[in-house]
């Protein structure tokens, strides 16, 4: 299943293009399931009706949902609720307790394991997710390293600690403090769900990221952070989607100054992401509201090609050798070496790109070797391993 994220700045029009894909590539024959992980879900605005967060089709080959957390909870969360509500029973009242449980990442959690049962139906060809605004959707894509790192170092430890203190704290009535083997079954179980989404996340012949931009300055900053940050947790971005651009008749008089800013933005775009695809749609007259309406933009944006094609093969991390040496190379479009960190720990190699980190599991080959040198050539940050 082919699977295309869009994200971006809040604001910037990421619901209607996300739909626009999904209507477009439904036009080509795919059928679509579309996705909102965003918790201020706006599909339904765009598309005029309701949608919940049971699937339901809203346009020939497509179905949409937006992903519910709180629906979400009980099925996908129920045992470790469970050992929390009965935490927090004697603390606070039902109702605070339902809120606590939502805790930070929950969000992003769900999200996840809504693209995998998407997959698991086998009714769909095409997966376009609508994802929150840059800052979410990058907790997204940091999630399961996080949950990786935790089952690897410290799960086993947790569950071995609980089976000896259990029995000891039983005896003092204590023994709720402590979660049951179910809640330790449950989160295994949980992380596998999301480790099976990381997968499909990583596979750069199926997965890709588009990025949603206005030809405005903060807007286009955001966007080439956000494309070094989807590249360093392994997401190819495929297709800049450059949204609300001043028709030229409308550039003169009032708004000269205005389009003359724009033209400024899209040279700026051009050059941020040149080798990857800019497909733009004009500022529309009236606000599109619903599906005829948006397809017609789908059409604008798409022209003839396949909105499911994937536009780019540029892989954002690669192996390859040169000479006796390993190097390691992972696209980071618009970084300067003073805001990367590498270093290497046992048999990962941690990248901290500003304020995010990355551990990349190295190849078998790789352990041990030390590093040669790392340094940037162009947009490429190169980490040189001797043999």
């Amino acid at each position: 299943m082919r699977v295309i994220l869009h994200t971006g700045k809040g604001g910037v029009g990421k619901t209607t293009m996300a739909l626009a894909t999904a209507l477009g590539a439904a036009r080509h024959g795919h059928r679509v399931f579309v996705l909102s992980t965003d918790a201020a879900h706006s599909v339904g605005d765009a598309l005029g009706r309701p949608i919940g967060s049971s699937p339901v089709e809203v346009a020939q080959g497509v179905v949409a949902q937006e992903v519910g957390v709180l629906d979400e909870l009980d099925r996908a969360w129920s045992e470790i609720q469970e050992w929390l509500r009965e935490l927090l029973h004697d603390e606070t009242d039902e109702m605070v307790a339902e809120e606590l449980l939502v805790f930070p990442g929950m969000e992003e959690l769900i999200s996840l394991r809504a693209v995998r049962e998407v997959e698991a139906t086998g009714d769909f060809d095409v997966c376009v997710v609508d994802c929150a605004p840059t800052g979410a959707t990058l907790r997204m894509l940091r999630f399961p390293d996080a949950l990786r790192i935790f089952m690897e170092s410290f799960f086993d430890i947790e569950r071995r600690g609980v089976r000896i203190l259990r029995p000891l704290l039983d005896k003092v009535s204590a023994g709720r403090l402590l979660p049951r083997e179910e809640f330790f079954d449950a989160f295994e179980r949980l992380y596998g769900e999301v480790e099976d989404v990381r997968q499909i996340l990583l596979d750069n012949q199926r997965t890709s990221a588009r990025l949603v931009v206005n030809p405005a300055r903060v807007v286009v900053d955001e966007a080439r952070r956000s494309f070094a940050y989807l590249s360093l947790y392994g997401v190819a971005t495929d297709a800049v989607l450059v949204n609300r651009v001043l028709p030229e008749q409308a550039a003169g008089g009032y708004f000269a100054q205005w389009a003359k800013r724009e033209q400024e933005e899209l040279a700026e775009i051009e050059h941020c992401f040149p080798e990857v695809p800019l497909l733009r749609a004009p500022l529309y007259p009236n606000e599109l509201v619903g599906a005829p309406a948006i397809a017609e933009l789908a059409r604008e944006v798409y022209g003839d090609r396949d909105p499911a094609e994937v536009f780019t093969t540029d892989r954002p991390i690669r192996l390859r050798k040169q000479g006796s040496k390993t190097v390691l190379e992972i696209l980071l479009r618009g970084v300067s070496k003073e805001e990367v960190d590498v270093v290497v720990a046992g048999e990962d190699l941690h990248v901290q790109v500003r304020d995010a980190q990355r551990r990349i599991a190295l190849p078998a080959s790789l352990v041990g070797c030390p590093v040669d040198t790392a340094r940037f050539s162009g947009d490429v940050l190169q980490v040189v391993f001797s043999p």
